[in-house]
């Protein structure tokens, strides 16, 4: 049974008809937020449900937590090397090298060697992790908050008031945008470089209007940026960001262009998407559930744990992609070496048998931080404790300073199966 792409949401009922005909890599409903009860319907009737043909291919959907987690940290049965995503690929990528022109057969070729340490087995993958972990170990963060907390609360100082802003940019792609820019040791007046060239790999609605032509230009800058900033940097004394780690380290000092920019592009999408969106997606909670914000202005010592729950409750990458390498079975199914298996964290986080009330917002959850977001195993999030720490700080910054960030307008969701996001959010701030 042959999958197709829906468009008309309205006229979407996941409860109708066969469920083996669903497929849940619907960029339309995630962008209308409709979602959700097509992947309830799978987790209660084909909690590991086989999508055989369709737009993105064939492959298995994970959307139980137990099953997602069994899935995640098995890395020997289920790899990263072959891809982390669920992509449908474009017309120039399906034609033959004969049809192509020779900027676009030659691009195809170097992107052969497009490679990031999440997509990639042991050994190489702790190798190459290991080299850049130390930016994002506890005595770098120490050090990281107070530069955070100082931008958070200048930006927050920024804001217009009395009149209606989109959050998403002032605040969400700001803060992230300043803290990947410190991180990097990038130019801090190109810092909006960096948003652009992660939109560019996951499909951002800001580079929607670009042509092949265009994005491949602009991923060329991105690494001949980089490649500058190395060289700056290489057989130099150690300095706390992460070109100086991966120019000098002993596993990636000897990385092809295109491997390091395949782990430049990991390391912007990982510390700019996810955080920008759960900021963006903490203040859409609050406002929806303001019982909970009330909550939050009586009680602020929740903010930690209230962070934890934004992350579950906005999961802001919807998905993760693994191949399997052997036979396997996983929630009952028999999965087949080769096979794409994707987990939908998504729909863990939202799994009744692990989480009470799971589609409910409540900041002071118990065991809030069991979520899916960051991933298990040997791929778990490197700089999980970094986007914790940076929501942290920005909430303690807003509580001194607002009354409320009140949210007037509808959200502008990101069509995307992958980066689960807001590409405006408007809203009005009231201060104390």
């Amino acid at each position: 049974m042959s999958a197709q792409l829906i468009e008309n949401v309205g006229a979407f009922d996941p409860w109708n008809g066969p469920v083996e005909a669903l497929d849940p890599a619907q960029p339309a409903l995630f962008e209308a937020d409709a979602h959700w009860g097509l992947f309830e319907r799978l987790r209660a009737e084909s909690p590991v449900h086989y999508t055989p043909d369709g737009p993105h291919g064939a492959y298995w959907s994970v959307t139980r937590y137990q099953d997602i987690f069994t899935v995640d940290t098995d890395h020997e049965t289920f790899s990263s090397a072959r891809g982390i995503g669920l992509g449908r690929q474009s017309d120039e990528d399906r034609r033959p090298d004969e049809e192509l022109t020779d900027e676009q057969r030659k691009w195809r070729e170097q992107m052969g060697g497009f490679s990031m340490f999440i997509a990639m087995d042991p050994p190489r993958h702790d190798l190459q992790r290991a080299t850049v972990s130390p930016v994002v170990a506890p005595p770098n963060l120490k050090k990281l908050e107070s530069t955070i907390r100082e931008r958070a609360g200048t930006i927050l100082d920024n804001l217009p008031r009395g009149e209606t802003f989109n959050w998403v940019e002032h605040v969400s792609v700001e803060l992230t945008t300043q803290m990947l820019a410190t991180i990097f040791d990038f130019p801090f007046d190109q810092r909006y470089k960096l948003t652009q060239w992660s939109d560019i790999v996951t499909g951002g609605e800001s580079v929607a209007h670009l042509t092949g032509e265009e994005r491949r230009a602009a991923l060329m800058d991105c690494l001949g940026q980089f490649t500058t900033l190395w060289n700056q940097k290489v057989d130099q004394p150690a300095t706390p960001d992460l070109v100086s780690m991966l120019a000098n380290g002993a596993e990636t000092r000897e990385l092809k262009p295109f491997e390091f920019l395949g782990n430049l592009i990991l390391l912007i999408v990982g510390g700019n998407d996810t955080t920008r969106n759960s900021i963006s997606g903490g203040v859409l909670a609050l406002n929806q559930n303001p019982d909970q914000y009330d909550k939050l202005r009586a009680r602020p010592e929740l903010i930690p744990n209230m962070v934890s729950e934004i992350i579950r409750w906005q999961t802001p990458l919807a998905h993760m992609r693994r191949t399997a390498t052997r036979d396997a079975e996983v929630g009952g199914k028999q999965i087949r070496e080769g096979d794409k298996v994707v987990m939908w964290y998504v729909s863990g986080n939202r799994d009744e048998a692990q989480h009470r009330n799971p589609n409910d917002f409540i900041i002071d959850r118990e065991r809030a931080r069991e979520h899916l977001s960051f991933g298990f195993g040997i791929h778990r999030c490197m700089g999980n404790r970094l986007a914790e720490m940076q929501l942290r700080v920005l909430w303690e910054e807003i509580q001194k300073r607002f009354e409320m960030i009140e949210v007037v307008g509808a959200p502008k969701r990101t069509r995307s199966i992958f980066i689960k996001g807001y590409s405006q959010l408007p809203v009005r701030v009231h201060e104390k």
